[in-house]
């Protein structure tokens, strides 16, 4: 248990290549905040943490297997991209759709059932966009990415 199979720069060096390496790579395929990623850039980084993973312990895998299976992954993740972004209706099958969650105050219940959001979620969401009531309400929407979008109802006056 105590008795490494490489020496300790070993296992730093190959540290840092493959961090290096993911983090120039994952920075060409865009500018996206970690709250932003869709679906498909979470599962892509699970993927990646895996295929890393024994080329950096030094396991069965060498560290350039590890690194082409990344690049792989990330080639296939940028093709992904390129794809949802030029064809619509792959955009809506790999992310989804924004939907409406609240309308004119009143609030989608299965949505909010479906997309496992509390109360305490949505009313988080509207007190972040301004709001204290959900009669204030014009449209709240859930966005591909998770977040909830508030517009709110025109104020007479």
């Amino acid at each position: 248990m105590w008795d490494m199979n490489v020496p300790w720069w070993e296992f730093v060096l190959r540290g840092v290549v493959v961090y290096v390496f993911l983090l120039v790579f994952l920075r060409l395929t865009g500018k996206r905040q970690t709250g932003q990623y869709a679906p498909f850039d979470l599962v892509l980084l699970l993927i990646l943490s895996n295929a890393v993973q024994n080329s950096m312990n030094a396991g069965d895998n060498s560290l350039v297997g590890g690194l082409v299976s990344a690049a792989t992954l990330i080639g296939c993740h940028v093709v992904l991209a390129q794809l949802t972004f030029r064809f619509a209706w792959m955009e809506r099958l790999i992310d989804g759709s924004p939907q409406v969650l609240v309308q004119q105050g009143q609030v989608n219940t299965d949505l909010m059932r479906k997309e496992l959001l509390s109360t305490d979620d949505l009313e988080a969401a509207l007190r972040a966009s301004g709001c204290l009531h959900l009669h204030e309400v014009e449209r709240a929407t859930i966005e591909t990415n998770g977040q909830i979008t508030v517009v709110l109802r025109r104020r007479g006056g």
